[in-house]
């Protein structure tokens, strides 16, 4: 695990020793209302995908994102292997990531021979022959125009270049996905884990164009996911109403827990529903004294100033993080 993740408690412990009560986990967005799982869907981890599994989860992603033709849709085990993967369908080139952004993107590019830039604007980035960024981004949930990206794409596009477009945190966003609307020389990664709050069941979504789309299916092989993540992506995907309770959910939730953020006099610089990234002079001291309370918040190496802030689950959560915050 690397400075570039949230979610490791076992150096949260080795930090600051193990909470009586046990971990509060705010160093990541994942959603703390997780679609519901039964039980009973674990039988379907004694067998392998079936064509129709991965096929019926292409059409409920499609539908979902708002791509009209499912073979657009590739299916992998979290969007993290489609980053490790798209460097390696290109020869070493030119690549800007901009950046600040998810920050497995520019080594993943780098490991796979190319020469990266990371870039604070997509005017900086129209020399390259890839431009990766990430929207709404992370951690401080900018969004990039949509005029904009078309204007790049397509000039991406004349080049024979891409547009890889990180939608991991979208799903918090009922419209199609930017990519419905920018075919050639356009990649979206879709996260499934965030929004759905099952980070474990390793799933994930590139949409591109067909060909490309089948060049990235060849690479992950013929079962790039459990029989079990096809079959509840796919239910989980297709249950509209579960989807619009949750957003609204995840509004309030992301109020309320601005109100506790300002309330301990720290600023919100940005985030997603899902997550806040908060601002203050002595950020580092706040991130000690509430892992001394077992509540493990995210911070950022490169800006000390900063704090990323998850949403809590159980109300205890909510009460422990409002004790611990200082007023």
């Amino acid at each position: 695990m690397t400075e570039f993740h949230g979610g490791d408690l076992a150096d949260a412990s080795a930090r600051f020793g193990e909470p009586a009560n046990g971990w509060v986990d705010l160093s990541t967005g994942i959603n703390p209302w997780p679609w519901p799982v039964e039980g009973d869907r674990l039988a379907d981890l004694h067998r392998l995908p079936e064509r129709g599994d991965l096929d019926r989860l292409r059409a409920a992603a499609a539908s979902a994102y708002g791509i009209n033709d499912p073979a657009r849709i590739v299916v992998a085990p979290g969007t993290q292997a489609l980053i490790q993967w798209l460097p390696r369908l290109r020869s070493p080139e030119k690549v800007s990531v901009l950046a600040p952004t998810y920050g497995e993107h520019a080594p993943a590019w780098r490991l796979a021979g190319h020469k990266i830039a990371e870039v604070l604007s997509l005017p900086e980035a129209e020399d390259q022959s890839v431009v990766v960024l990430t929207r709404p981004n992370n951690p401080d949930g900018a969004v990039c125009a949509e005029t904009d990206l078309r204007n790049l794409a397509a000039e991406l596009h004349r080049k024979e270049g891409w547009l890889v477009i990180d939608e991991a945190f979208a799903d918090l966003d009922p419209r199609p996905s930017v990519a419905a609307d920018l075919d050639l020389g356009t990649i979206a990664l879709r996260s499934f884990g965030k929004f759905y709050g099952l980070p474990g069941l390793r799933l994930g979504f590139a949409i591109a164009d067909a060909d490309t789309a089948q060049k990235l299916s060849e690479a992950l092989g013929p079962w790039p996911v459990s029989t079990l993540a096809a079959r509840v992506g796919a239910a989980a995907l297709s249950d509209s109403d579960w989807q619009t309770d949750t957003r609204k959910r995840l509004v309030a939730a992301g109020q309320r827990l601005d109100d506790m953020i300002v309330g301990a006099g720290m600023g919100i610089v940005g985030g997603t529903d899902l997550f806040r990234l908060a601002q203050s002079d002595i950020a580092a001291e706040i991130f000690d004294h509430l892992g001394d309370y077992g509540i493990y918040a995210r911070r950022f190496p490169e800006n000390d100033r900063w704090l990323r802030f998850g949403l809590p689950g159980p109300e205890q959560h909510w009460d422990r993080l409002a004790a611990a915050l200082p007023s």
